[in-house]
């Protein structure tokens, strides 16, 4: 959890400024450090510094949520992928590198995050070498569509340190789920305990409890959340739709991913 601090001094700042929408600091991890992180680098944004992305040079998991994130394309339609939340492209490398079909289509709003990224994640070398498979936009996440609509969707919408608001309403919850294809998935970062926000008045457990009202009502009972971290209420992601084959669904991951299809449990309000 990231309240497993790491010494200041095995830590070195690489780029640290405020855009229009963050606060947004990226830090590389020692190699030689006893932490997690070791050899990573991280992009925070807020001011708390909640972490949005996360790199490693000589290896692409990340044994974060955005791992759990990949193991949704096998248990989808065929079809495109969207991200929601795009940061500086963990979830959306990945899934690239670990499924030779997968198309992504991400939206960003800050596009200082996306310049970060270019710099700092080698986007621009991924949009580079999946020309046909990756697309990046900048602009509003809850305004994205394809004509065809998603085969899934990843949500990883935080602002100033807390889930949007909108994600709270029903309303978005109904929309998304328009925009799928028979068949389609929505599974998303409800975040939990761990998130800090800028806003005292925005408790990540609150918050998270109040979003998955929200799904609750669009997809009743099919809707089951993943808790990850060392409390129950750490962090949780949330994944629409029935559940698929476990043993078919195990098999289509590589070995460092299955242990999370045993980790799901219908939602219980």
């Amino acid at each position: 959890t990231q309240d497993d601090g790491v010494p200041a001094d095995d830590v070195k700042i690489i780029a640290k400024f405020r855009s229009r929408y963050n606060y947004i600091r990226v830090l590389e991890v020692s190699r030689k450090v006893d932490h997690p992180f070791a050899g990573a680098r991280l992009l925070l944004l807020d001011g708390p510094g909640n972490i949005h992305s996360i790199s490693y040079l000589f290896r692409s998991l990340t044994n974060t949520y955005f791992d759990a994130f990949a193991t949704l394309p096998p248990i989808l339609p065929p079809g495109p992928i969207g991200i929601l939340g795009f940061g500086a492209g963990s979830a959306a490398r990945l899934i690239l590198d670990l499924y030779p079909e997968a198309v992504i289509h991400g939206w960003e709003l800050d596009p200082s995050v996306i310049k970060v990224a270019r710099e700092f994640f080698a986007l621009e070398k991924l949009e580079k070498s999946y020309p046909d498979r990756l697309f990046v936009y900048v602009g509003n996440a809850l305004k994205a569509s394809l004509k065809d609509g998603f085969s899934g969707i990843l949500v990883d919408l935080f602002s100033k340190g807390s889930l949007l608001s909108e994600l709270e309403d029903p309303n978005t919850w109904e929309k998304l789920r328009q925009c799928l294809r028979k068949g389609g998935r929505i599974m998303v970062n409800v975040g939990g305990s761990c998130v800090e926000a800028e806003d005292s008045r925005r408790d990540g457990k609150v918050v998270m409890e109040a979003t998955l009202k929200a799904m609750h009502k669009v997809f009743g009972k099919k809707l089951y959340v993943l808790s990850l971290g060392n409390r129950k209420d750490d962090s949780l992601i949330a994944l629409t739709g029935e559940l698929p084959d476990l043993d078919d669904w195990k098999r289509a991951l590589p070995r460092s991913l299955k242990f999370y299809v045993d980790m799901w449990v219908p939602y219980s309000g």
